[in-house]
């Protein structure tokens, strides 16, 4: 230790090409001194980023408040991770101060550093750059979006959940595209959401994402989010309480939300005075009905099966309420035979279409038998079984995601006319 405090004196006034000789020809000791000290010349500090053969040396460069800006991204690149995680700690710390001018050329390289460093091959770096930047209030927002995209959860999570960096329009197209759950529930408890990306988060039918969307009070749910809310809560009955505890429904939609509710859903909007109870008989009557439906498939044959789903048709009664009534109370023979009557061809061929787990075959087999693309939804999910991520979502919260022609060409592949 007496040894480096005396070279560090002694360095104190020490010429230039003193210090060029130590860089270029001396011994560990004394290129660390070099490394250190803020006396150090800039262009010395320069060449010992860019030459000095051992990591240490480098690392200390990076940690140096003197070391020029300039050096900055070569020594994002350095091959050593310790080196760059030095880097990456010295100029988050820089921050603050360089945000003040950022049409600076010291700003310009602080962030195409940190942005180098946040497409690092080496996930231990990623992950420390996101950790200390998650909640940096001058976190860079192109760095920020570099990170919310990163195939690594550990990475992109934080950010996504805490970065106030995050444009809207970065988070939009997030929601849009990325494949895991996890995105939209990260970015459904951030500390302040616009009603846009409310919206959004909405339109993505993700379960959980709902949830803590609906318990979030720094996100702003106005009637038009809400509406987007009532009209897909019925696949999601975890949001009805969180719902009708945290948020005012206007008249209208809470009697829309009560036709699918179960009692003390009901009683929760009833008891905030905006439930008509008239709508209580409507729900009521749905319930009966199922039970009724649950009783008449008990002893059942399949011939029987077959002459009910054609008197139906005949009675014109065939439609989507009666097919929903038989799948909500688990009758999926019902559902098989239902659709393969409307689609004319056998109840085989369409447990085995519904089997392989394509999103385009079932939408093009419910388009066909005149079912809503949100009831194609529901069998993607609750009846096939398929990923969250390769779910098809209905367009505008109706409409079918895909095109006619497609639609037409699967219907094909499975030989249905």
């Amino acid at each position: 230790m007496k040894f480096i405090e005396t070279i560090t004196h002694r360095f104190k006034a020490l010429p230039y090409n003193r210090q060029k000789e130590i860089a270029v020809k001396g011994g560990k000791a004394e290129r660390m001194t070099l490394a250190k000290s803020t006396k150090t010349n800039r262009e010395i500090l320069f060449y010992l980023a860019e030459h000095d053969p051992q990591a240490e040396v480098r690392q200390r460069v990076a940690m140096n408040k003197a070391t020029p800006a300039q050096a900055s991204d070569m020594i994002a690149r350095d091959q050593h991770e310790d080196v760059r995680l030095a880097l990456s700690g010295r100029l988050i710390k820089l921050l603050p101060e360089l945000s003040l001018d950022k049409q600076s050329q010291l700003y310009a390289f602080t962030v195409q550093a940190l942005g180098t460093l946040a497409l690092d091959e080496v996930l231990k770096v990623r992950r420390a750059l996101a950790s200390s930047l998650k909640d940096h209030a001058f976190t860079p927002p192109d760095v920020a979006g570099q990170l919310a995209k990163d195939i690594e959860r550990e990475v992109s999570e934080p950010v996504l959940r805490f970065c106030v960096a995050l444009s809207d329009t970065v988070l939009s197209d997030i929601i849009a595209t990325h494949p895991a759950a996890w995105a939209a529930e990260a970015i459904a408890q951030r500390p302040k959401i616009s009603a846009g990306i409310a919206k959004k988060i909405i339109q993505k039918e993700n379960n959980k994402a709902g949830q803590y969307l609906l318990a979030n009070k720094g996100a702003e749910i106005d009637d038009e989010v809400l509406q987007e809310i009532v009209m897909r809560a019925q696949d999601f009955p975890e949001w009805h309480e969180p719902l009708v505890s945290n948020h005012k429904l206007p008249h209208k939609m809470a009697n829309q939300l009560a036709r699918y509710t179960d009692a003390r859903i009901r009683k929760m909007l009833q008891d905030k005075g905006g439930y008509d109870v008239d709508e209580a008989d409507t729900v009521l009557e749905a319930t009966r009905r199922r039970i009724k439906l649950q009783e008449n498939s008990k002893n059942r044959t399949l011939k029987s099966l077959k002459r009910q789903i054609k008197d139906l048709d005949i009675a014109g009664e065939l439609n989507e309420e009666i097919i929903n009534d038989y799948f909500a109370i688990g009758d999926i023979g019902f559902l098989y035979e239902a659709m393969a009557y409307k689609l004319k061809t056998t109840e085989t061929k369409i447990r085995k279409a519904i089997g392989m787990k394509k999103p385009q075959v079932i939408c093009a087999m419910c388009w066909k038998a005149d079912l809503s693309a949100r009831f194609a939804f529901r069998l993607q999910q609750e009846l096939a079984g398929i990923k969250p991520a390769e779910v098809l979502v209905p367009k505008g919260g109706n409409a079918y995601p895909m095109s006619e022609k497609d639609m037409l060409w699967h219907l094909d592949f499975l030989e249905i006319e």
